[in-house]
């Protein structure tokens, strides 16, 4: 059974950092562009991230550039979010998943778990 899991959230402090990890089980995804999404309470999913089955090209929302870092490890089948100088506006569930771009209407599969940030003031 293919398996996306999120890790890595947490309550840390405006200006903390936190590293989340999406592995994958089941199958590989080292050829899609993997995405990281975010879902605010009372608020629409939104794009966070995006990087290239290679690595060779990343984009990032508006709101996280220059704060947040999208890498993959392919040979572990895994894809990592480096969030720091975190805001509480961060707060949300973070989710991963395999996307055709950067509307969340695009992902491949359906949404896990996630992963909870909290960000405090």
């Amino acid at each position: 059974q293919v398996q996306l899991v999120e890790s890595g959230g947490g309550l840390v402090q405006a200006g903390g950092s936190l590293r989340l990890s999406c592995a994958a089980s089941g199958r590989t995804f080292s050829s899609y562009m993997m995405g990281w999404f975010r879902r605010a309470p009372g608020k629409e999913r939104e794009f966070v991230a995006a990087i290239s089955w290679n690595s060779g090209n990343t984009a990032y929302a508006d709101s996280v550039k220059g704060r947040f870092t999208i890498s993959r490890d392919n040979a572990k089948n895994t894809v990592y979010l480096q969030m720091n100088s975190l805001k509480p506006e961060d707060t949300a569930v973070y989710y991963c998943n395999p996307t055709r771009g950067s509307d969340p209407s695009r992902a491949l599969r359906s949404w896990g778990q996630g992963t909870q940030v909290t960000v405090s003031s």
